[in-house]
């Protein structure tokens, strides 16, 4: 029987093996993310703390995330198991002449294999739910320096209308059972708290209006319902 790991990798090969516009400014699903506001915000967050940083894409598929840091001077490592989504952030890298300051690797996000302490900042780009986030917390507090930061991108699992549609995307092919069961909650933003000392958390898309969701989102109660979370954690805990 295949492992959910093993799942997970085919789903984005294929997914990978499909795609053919290496620079397009778009994820393999054809996500055009500076469309939406919370990865703005995740770009202009990053924008004056690069400079000079070591910085990895936690689960970098395409490496449409790797290219800005690294535009920012940021000495920019990515990994991923998927070996296809990796040919592609290779080639994308290629065509924009910095291949030499980018490095893509193969490497399994809940068992990683740098030093501790190796990064200043670490991307997560929407990584969290092909994993069991139970073993990538621990993996990434480890790997942080203790004055860098994690800036996190994740969809949201509580609005019933935003899981309804995603049960369909199962249905259809484009996400897998593990990904749609194991979409981020608030519970793994109270369980970072035991790996870093400093949790943040803005929230974003519940209209897709942004002057509305401005407003709506200031409401505690509606954040929850939020299509995407973006979150800051930092100050990583000492683990026995």
């Amino acid at each position: 029987m295949k492992t959910r790991k093993q799942k997970e990798i085919e789903h984005y090969d294929q997914a990978a093996s499909t795609f053919n516009q290496p620079l397009a400014n778009a994820d393999i699903e054809g996500w055009q993310h500076l469309r939406f506001a919370s990865y703005r915000f995740c770009q202009a967050y990053l924008k004056n703390r690069c400079h000079g940083k070591k910085l990895l894409d936690y689960g970098c598929g395409n490496g449409l995330h790797s290219i800005f840091p690294t535009q920012q001077d940021a000495n920019v490592i990515g990994i991923d198991l998927s070996e296809n989504s990796l040919k592609l952030a290779r080639l994308r890298a290629q065509k924009l002449s910095l291949s030499d300051r980018i490095k893509f690797i193969k490497m399994d996000c809940e068992a990683l294999e740098f030093p501790d302490h190796s990064f200043d900042i670490i991307w997560d780009g929407g990584t969290f739910s092909s994993l069991d986030i139970k073993k990538a917390l621990p993996e990434l507090a480890k790997a942080l320096k203790p004055d860098g930061f994690i800036l996190g991108i994740e969809t949201l699992g509580h609005n019933p209308l935003f899981n309804f549609k995603r049960k369909i995307n199962q249905w259809r092919g484009r996400r897998t059972h593990w990904a749609v069961s194991h979409i981020f909650k608030m519970p793994d933003l109270k369980l970072a708290q035991k790996y870093f000392s400093n949790v943040q958390a803005k929230f974003f898309h519940l209209t897709f209006i942004d002057w509305l969701d401005n407003l709506l989102l200031k409401i505690p109660w509606l954040k929850k319902h939020a299509f995407k979370i973006v979150f800051v954690f930092s100050r990583p805990k000492k683990l026995s």
